[in-house]
């Protein structure tokens, strides 16, 4: 039995400060009041003077309160009873459900050797054009979304987890508001895939710091699935809350602040997560995709800035679509030159003649006239935008392709659109040409 501690010095914010000995970094605690009891972690040690996060708040804790120290680390339960569960930011069930009994597992260890990992090699399909086609989501990848508040960020990571070929889907929510986590909850459950699905659900009603351990829980439970042999997606939404759950705690900590108020370490801290991806050598894999809000639309807040450093690539989510300037997954070399011989070719071609369109619209908008060409790329914009960009367009990446040729066809001539005409031979729209 562990020793009780009841010098509690200091109570500031959702930090804690006991008089305590023999005590490590990390270790959990349970403070225990006249009515509750609650989880803290120790995130300083000064001496004999320990500071602890209290995940639950520190509302109803008074200095004579007693402090048990439970001699490890936060950890989670693991076990294929996860599957189809809901639970909150500490890891206990939120779906009325009793708690899993299994053998814990703790959170935050290392990222994997990079001996241990294969080269990305996998095209996860998610049925969205503007992803499969033009930014291929790779296996073991992590890659954020960057969008700002109002755009349908959350709607996307949850399409993306419905439709996506994975063994094992896990959804982090940070200070989710209710109906979004209902929203997650439901469109898991009418599209069938509750059942392989674990979610780890803070709402933006809980307390602050107990976002920080989602991230951690998620990418824990994911790397043991992982390490069985699943095909896992991390779907983590949003990463601004908990990095503004991090800054609340250095604030508190009278830490020295960085850029706009947050830790020095931010960066750190947030590629202790993402590397967490991986492709497994003799193993399944972790790919994370995770959400990034941008107040303001700076993509220069030190959140999505330093975030950039980290990932391979970004999804830029403007105006309900995925632009596809700035836009940019890294690792679509990888495989989108295994899945189709016009691929590529098409991605490229799309992509150039849709930003001869804006430039067109610009003229159009200054008033300038016209020219034929000018006409068939405004058309063929508005084309693009309807049939491929539009995020409610759900097809497969083949289809998706034919589609790209059919409206290629319906605006211009085969030698106007600058393809190889080995390509165009193979793949032009042969009704259109004999229409």
């Amino acid at each position: 039995m562990r020793k009780y501690y009841d010098e509690i010095t200091r109570i500031a914010g959702n930090v804690v400060t006991v008089t305590a000995n023999g005590v490590g970094y990390d270790e959990l605690a349970v403070i225990t009041t006249s009515t509750k009891t609650s989880l803290a972690q120790v995130i300083r040690i000064d001496a004999d003077h320990v500071s602890l996060q209290v995940f639950a708040g520190t509302q109803g804790i008074s200095t004579s309160d007693r402090i048990q120290f439970l001699g490890h680390p936060m950890q989670v339960p693991f076990s294929h009873e996860l599957l189809g569960r809901i639970f909150n930011g500490s890891g206990r069930p939120r779906d009325g459900r009793p708690e899993v009994q299994a053998d814990p597992i703790e959170l935050g260890s290392p990222p994997v050797n990079p001996v241990k990992r294969r080269m990305p090699e996998k095209m996860v399909h998610t049925g969205i054009p503007m992803i499969d086609v033009f930014n291929s989501l790779v296996e073991s990848q992590k890659l954020p979304i960057f969008s700002v508040a109002g755009e349908p960020y959350n709607e996307l990571l949850a399409r993306v987890g419905l439709q996506a070929q994975a063994d094992v889907i896990i959804l982090g929510g940070m200070g989710l508001r209710h109906d979004d986590y209902l929203k997650f909850r439901s469109t898991f459950e009418e599209g069938g895939v509750l059942g392989r699905t674990i979610m780890f659900i803070h709402t933006a009603a809980d307390p602050v710091v107990e976002g920080l351990l989602v991230p951690d829980m998620c990418l824990a439970v994911g790397e043991k699935f992982a390490l069985e042999g699943k095909s896992v997606l991390v779907l983590l939404t949003d990463m601004t809350a908990f990095s503004d759950a991090l800054k609340e705690i250095a604030i508190i900590m009278e830490q020295i602040p960085s850029n706009r108020g947050y830790p020095g370490d931010l960066y750190t801290q947030l590629a202790r997560r993402y590397e967490k991806a991986v492709d497994f050598d003799g193993a399944g894999s972790m790919t994370l995709l995770a959400c990034t809000t941008m107040p303001g639309d700076d993509v220069t807040h030190p959140v999505p800035d330093n975030t950039g450093y980290i990932t391979e690539g970004q999804f830029y989510l403007r105006n309900g679509r995925i632009e596809p300037f700035g836009s940019l997954s890294r690792l679509k070399q990888q495989v989108n030159g295994d899945t189709r011989d016009d691929h590529r070719a098409i991605m490229d071609g799309c992509l150039q003649l849709y930003a001869q369109c804006k430039e067109s619209r610009e003229k159009r908008d200054m008033g300038f006239e016209m020219s034929r060409w000018d006409n068939e790329l405004l058309r063929y914009g508005a084309l693009f935008e309807e049939k491929i960009m539009d995020l409610s367009v759900n097809i497969p990446l083949f289809e998706a392709l034919d589609q790209c040729w059919e409206i290629l066809a319906e605006c211009f001539e085969p030698e106007e659109t600058g393809l190889r005409r080995s390509i165009i031979k193979a793949h032009w729209p042969k009704e259109l040409v004999e229409g």
